[in-house]
Order: structure tokens, then sequence, then C-alpha cells
């Protein structure tokens, strides 16, 4: 894989930052700046690398492969569409740039010209997030209900640019992450502008989303202390995220539940507090490792740009409201647009369900409001999927399957014909359980084979293979091949499908790809060579061997 020779675009308050960052992982290759402080400032921070003074002297440098930019918002626009055209992937900071149809443009554009492109939502990289989101997944705070974002300070005082553009970004992409990556139906938002005219020092933003979510953001520049808190309130437990307190804090959950006593009286039982253990790392360090690796595995980024279009369409909607004095606004369809798939026209897709480029949605399926389809997926004929329900990339739904509430499925997963996804453990006609849907997690590269059952609550590691009509009622782990009633793990299984022998020294090899596989000493097992989020290369993809040289290979 070859590292990327990165040129950093702007060396100021944050783009010194970044200057750091890349310079330390070995792949800063230049940094521009028009300012002599600028070009000082990188020199201090990457002593030896090749400082220029105009942007351009690195969109015209061979030798470099991608841009980081840390311009002013206003010239994100222009710089990045400048790069991508001149074959550069891209890293862009918050926000993506002020205009939706010229983030649009952009996206598009990365897509055309088979370029990363990647926007600095730095909160995604933070360990506790990406643990609270797990943590979320793992239905660990039951139903999601609200959200609250406080984030406060004193000054750094702007002129060009209000308190929701400057501090709320960040936690509008990390909100629309924990409720499924899916826009609010409705957006308000209020503010007052006491130090400049015209420029909001204070916003009041409330999104309500499909299925009863809701969530708030405050930010402000004229709190006389600092505060960045993130509250996620669920049916069963809240977890709050405090980014100022010390580490081995940062992150608690509290186990609370809501009962009713005879029906009437509200009545909470003890509540205890988790302090969860995440292993330290620094946020911008890993945002900008994942750049490198994206740029390095050609893999799409975690905040890439359609990311971007849905934080700013949120925050276009909240600027909206902000200007109407607080009157409810929808973000715009624009980062949706249902002219990128294919429904047959005897399927159903409810208005506010999102459905990525390329998939196709074939006869008889319905999709609900609030449901989340990624790109590239295909649903055959009769699929249901109900809304609150996220499904990644790449993913065959064969026919007669529903997709209920409370389950996620991540990329490349296929479930074969009339396979059964469960949401509740006892249902009863008589009784209302909406609020107790367990989390049901498919993870990348599953398979589900005809007539399988998935009792509800479990997680199918990635790359897991149930066979057809087994029942699983208790996790499966990675790699596992899982048959009978109740499934019970036979052995393992490769990405390609194949069931895998041990061979010297324990390691196994797929017989059609090559690739190698290990059990290690906690009874999982790993690739040898690739990371198990990194996707099949494309001469693996293919596969190399004939149907018939693989038949009864499962049996």
């Amino acid at each position: 894989m070859m590292h990327p020779r990165i040129a950093v675009l702007g060396c100021g308050y944050w783009g010194k930052n970044l200057v750091r960052n890349f310079h330390e992982l070995g792949a800063l290759a230049m940094v521009c700046d028009p300012a002599e402080a600028g070009r000082a400032a990188a020199s201090q921070f990457a002593p030896g690398v090749r400082v220029g003074e105009d942007f351009e002297d690195a969109l015209a440098a061979e030798d470099i492969t991608a841009v980081a930019i840390a311009a002013p918002a206003a010239m994100h626009y222009s710089l990045a569409k400048a790069a991508l055209e001149a074959g550069k992937d891209v890293f862009v900071e918050k926000p993506l740039c002020p205009s939706l149809s010229e983030a649009n443009e952009l996206v598009e554009l990365a897509d055309r010209v088979e370029q990363i492109l990647m926007v600095g939502h730095l909160l995604q990289y933070h360990p506790c997030v990406l643990a609270l989101r797990e943590r979320l997944v793992r239905g660990d705070l039951g139903k999601l209900h609200y959200i609250i974002s406080n984030r406060l300070n004193m000054g750094k005082i702007r002129r060009e640019e209000n308190a929701l553009w400057s501090f709320a970004p960040h936690d509008i992409s990390v909100i629309l992450s924990l409720a499924g990556d899916q826009l609010p139906e409705q957006v308000r938002c209020t503010g007052g502008s006491y130090l400049n005219y015209d420029v909001a020092d204070t916003t009041l933003t409330a999104m309500r989303f499909a299925g009863g979510i809701r969530a708030h953001v405050f930010v402000t520049w004229l709190n006389p202390f600092k505060e960045q808190k993130l509250t996620v309130v669920g049916s069963s437990g809240i977890a709050v995220f405090d980014d100022m307190e010390p580490w081995a804090g940062k992150l608690v959950i509290y186990h609370q539940y809501l009962t009713w006593a005879n029906g009437q009286i509200p009545t909470a039982n003890k509540t205890q507090a988790e302090p969860v253990v995440v292993p330290e790392s620094e946020p911008l360090r890993n945002e900008c490792r994942h750049f490198i690796e994206c740029c390095s595995q050609r893999r799409r980024p975690r905040t890439d740009g359609r990311e971007g279009l849905r934080v700013l369409s949120v925050l276009q909607a909240a600027q909206g409201s902000l200007d109407a004095d607080g009157e409810a606004v929808g973000p715009s369809s624009i980062v949706d647009s249902s002219d990128e798939f294919y429904a047959h026209p005897t399927a159903a897709v409810d208005e506010g369900a999102v459905i990525g480029k390329g998939t196709k949605i074939w006869h008889f399926c319905h999709i609900m409001k609030g449901a989340r389809i990624g790109e590239r997926c295909v649903l055959g004929q009769n699929v249901n999927v109900d809304g609150e329900t996220v499904i990644g990339n790449n993913v065959k739904i064969q026919n007669n399957v529903s997709i209920y509430s409370g389950l996620l499925i991540e990329d490349d997963v296929f479930l074969g014909p009339s396979c059964v996804l469960t949401n509740v453990t006892n249902p009863r006609s008589q009784i209302t359980r909406h609020h107790l849907y367990e989390r049901t997690v498919i993870k990348r590269g599953a398979t589900i084979g005809a007539n399988a059952t998935i009792v509800c609550g479990v997680t199918i590691g990635r790359y897991a293979f149930v066979a057809a009509g087994a029942v699983v009622t208790k996790d499966v782990p990675d790699y596992a091949l899982v048959m009978g009633n109740p499934a019970r793990q036979k052995g393992w299984i490769g990405r390609h499908g194949n069931t895998l022998k041990p061979g010297q020294k324990g390691i196994m090899t797929c017989a059609e790809s090559g690739l190698r596989y290990q059990e290690s000493p906690d009874g999982q097992l790993r690739c040898l060579d690739l990371h198990e989020d990194q996707p099949l290369p494309p001469d693996l993809s293919k596969g190399i061997r004939s149907h018939d040289d693989l038949r009864g290979n499962l049996r």
C-alpha cells in the first residue's frame, strides 16, 4: 500500500495541529500558508518539511497525493474542488463548505474522479464517543430517547461565523451518528447576538427524529466556564461523556430503570454508575491516521463527504430557523436524492426513508419512514424494512425477509430467503412492548442462510456464517460457522465462505483466496493478511476457483 504524501493548506490556530500530527505520522510533505506567522509555525511544528506561501504550489506539486485544508470555511469549496480535479485526496476541516449545493457538488466530483473526500468531524474519532456508540448499538442503554449536548466557553469570539457554525458541527455529527445516521424530521434554533450585530453568540438547536428521538445542542462563547458534555438518555440507562473530566472519568453509564407501580406511579430503581474504561489516545491523531489509512487502502472514511452533507444540511436548517426566530425547518433533501436509487413501481418507499446511491429495491417491498439503507444494496421481492433500522452498504437481502426496528446490519451482509429476524423476546398481542425492542447486530460480511432464525438481542460476528435453517440463540463469534437448532459452532469459515482447516503452526489458509487465518489464545479467529474492517482487494473479491471445485465445501 502506498503511503500518501500530504500537504496541509493553512497553519493557523487549528492548522498547526494537523501539521504536527501528519508530521509525526510520517505523512507530511509540504505546508502552505500565505501568512508569515503560519509559515513560521510550520517550520516550528514540522522542521525540515517544505514550506510554501501559495496554496497553488501544493496543488501543482506532482509528489503531493493528498491535501488537508485548514483554511477559512469560505475557501473550502474552491480549494477542495481544485485539489480533487488535480487528482488528490482531500481532508477538509468542518464545515465541508458553507453552501449545501457546493458541498453536494464536491461529493459528486469525488465520486466521479474516485478520490477520497473526508470531513474533519473530530468527535467521531474520540475513543469515548466510539465506545458510547458501541454501547448504544449493543443495547446497553435500551431504546434511544434523547441526546443533550452542551459546548460552552468564554471566547474565542468570532466575527465571521456565529456560535452555531463554529461550535455545533462536531456535536451535530455525533448526534446524527448516534441516531442511526438519519436526518432529523424537524429542526428549531433560537439564539442571540450581543457582541456583534447579526453574529449569534449563543444558540440552542432542537432536533426531532423519526421514532420519537429528540436532541438539543446548546453552544455559546459567553459562558464563564468551559463545558463539553454529551448526555445520551435511553430507556434503561443514561450515558454521560464529559470531555472536561480526567480520562478515567470521561465516559460514565448510569444504569437506571423506570417502572410503573400499579399502572400509575413511576418508580426509579437504584442507579448504578459504571465508568467505562477506554484506552487513551488523541482524537486528532486518530482522525489523521484514519485519513492516511483511507488514502492508502482506498476505502471510504467514517466521516466522508456524504456524512459532511448530512451535518451541513442540519446546520443550514438550524440557521434558517434562527433567522426565522425559531420556526421549524426541515433539512434539505439534497443529501439523499431519490434519483440515486432504483425502486420497482410496486415497491412502497415512505417519505423520510433514506436510500443510498446504487441501491435496488424490487417487487412489493416496503421501506418505512426513518429507515436508512446504504449504497449498492439489493432488496429482493417482498422485503419489509421498519423505521429506525440501519442497513449498511452492499447488503444483499433475499426474498421474503422482514427487517424490524432494533436491527443494525453492517456492510457486506447477506440475508438468505425467508430468514427470520426478531426484536422482542416475549411478544404478546395484548401487551405493547415498543419501548423494549432489543438490539440485534449483524456485523460486516456475515451470511444468514435461508430460513434461519436469529433470536433478538444477539450479535453475529464479522464474516460469520449461519447455515440454512439454524436457530441462533446466542452471540456468534467472528468467522464462526454455526448450524442446527439451537445453533452450535461447527468450525471456522473464511471471508470467501469456505471452511478452514488447521495447517502448520495452527495457521489456516483459504484454498480459494490464499488468505491466512489463525486462532488467538482467547479463542477468536483473526485474518493475518487483512485488517478486520478492511474490504477485500479487487483481485481477491472475484475469487479464483470454479463452483464445481468448491461444491460440498460446507457439507
